[in-house]
């Protein structure tokens, strides 16, 4: 009789107070339910596909999954989730020993417009507006000061629009929308560009562009000035230190069909790729658009009486060449590159370089 007064009792008190502080509570709610030192973050930014890519890279995070929430309507899949109320959203499963939920909230916005109550960029209608979605007081909070920031620093020159909301319920997208960008990199790469997305942050950011952490694997950085005399060849070295231009035609890359990707020579940090390297006519690699944008910066180039867009590596900030507005389809643009700034990495020799991860761009499409 009195053990099951003592359980009765004991089982009032949780009813009355819960299992724990209501601060304990809510950052619960916040937590991965299969391990609890992982947190999440649900933002909107229009296309999961571009949200879900660009947040992916930050160091520190360990997943990020693509899907519908903010509505009211259950189960949605594409084809009625805007009905539904709901927004394409992402969920940022994230270690905060390593990252911040400030710091994903500022490259959250440096990926956005966050201007644009309408939609974003291509894609217009409610189901596209950029949304923060907390899960605590504290997330609240840190999001309110977030914009708040945002708006006042001048960077743009309309109101800061980007909803904060209570989060509610996630539903993960069908799987064919995971992933987006590395089962259809093609595709992901025509879209993206074709939507308008990358041409406005390289406007507003630049020229930092949007500065993201090169991609997991190798950890590129700038190499100390002594040891690239070493390691590099009088050429590269005349090229990427002083900002020299290797012969026209006389390169190692210019006339390069094979594919693959290529890197800075000095850091390592992957910049274009093969599939969309082309025959410009000049002499040199050309490229319509980087491998990966966040490795790219592009600076103002007054030399020689012109005015032209440089463009260097951001780990290892050696000149790569210029970037010119007279390039094909999709992009319009020409990276001019210089074939003793990079280094060649083969298709098959990616995972033991290290670049594993790229090898899926060059494997055949499934019918």
């Amino acid at each position: 009789m009195k053990k099951i007064m003592i359980y009765i009792a004991a089982l009032l008190f949780v009813l009355a107070y819960g299992t724990g502080s209501a601060a304990q509570r809510e950052v619960k709610k916040n937590m991965d339910p299969t391990n609890e030192k992982t947190r999440i973050a649900t933002v909107a930014g229009g296309c999961f596909w571009c949200v879900e890519s660009d947040l992916e890279k930050l160091p520190g995070v360990l997943k990020v999954v693509s899907g519908y929430t903010g509505g009211t309507g259950a189960n949605p899949t594409y084809e009625d989730y805007g009905k539904k109320g709901h927004v394409e959203a992402v969920q940022v499963f994230y270690d905060p020993a390593k990252i911040t939920y400030e710091k994903i909230l500022d490259a959250f916005f440096r990926h956005i417009d966050p201007t644009d109550a309408g939609g974003q960029f291509g894609d217009r209608g409610p189901y596209y507006r950029s949304v923060i979605f907390y899960h605590d007081e504290e997330q609240k909070r840190l999001a309110e000061k977030s914009r708040e920031e945002l708006g006042k620093s001048g960077r743009f020159d309309k109101p800061i629009v980007t909803e904060i909301l209570k989060f509610t319920k996630f539903y993960e997208a069908e799987e064919y929308h995971q992933d987006y960008n590395k089962k259809n990199p093609l595709r992901y790469s025509y879209y993206r560009q074709g939507s308008g997305r990358d041409t406005f942050l390289e406007k507003v950011w630049k020229p930092e562009s949007c500065p993201l952490p090169p991609p997991a694997g190798k950890a590129p950085r700038k190499p100390e000035e002594p040891n690239q005399r070493k390691k590099l060849t009088p050429l590269q070295y005349e090229v990427t230190q002083k900002e020299g231009t290797e012969p026209a035609f006389q390169n190692e890359y210019w006339d390069n069909k094979k594919e693959g990707i290529y890197v800075d020579v000095s850091s390592g940090e992957p910049l274009f790729s093969s599939l969309d390297k082309y025959d410009s006519g000049t002499g040199w690699p050309s490229f319509t658009r980087p491998l990966e944008p966040g490795n790219i910066v592009k600076k103002e180039d007054r030399s020689l009486f012109m005015s032209r867009t440089e463009v260097r590596s951001r780990s290892g900030d050696s000149h790569l060449g210029h970037v010119f507005p007279d390039g094909p389809a999709p992009t319009g643009l020409r990276y001019c590159m210089n074939s003793a700034a990079m280094r060649f990495i083969p298709k098959e020799d990616l995972e033991k370089e290290g670049y594993g991860r790229y090898r899926k761009l060059f494997e055949p499409k499934r019918p």
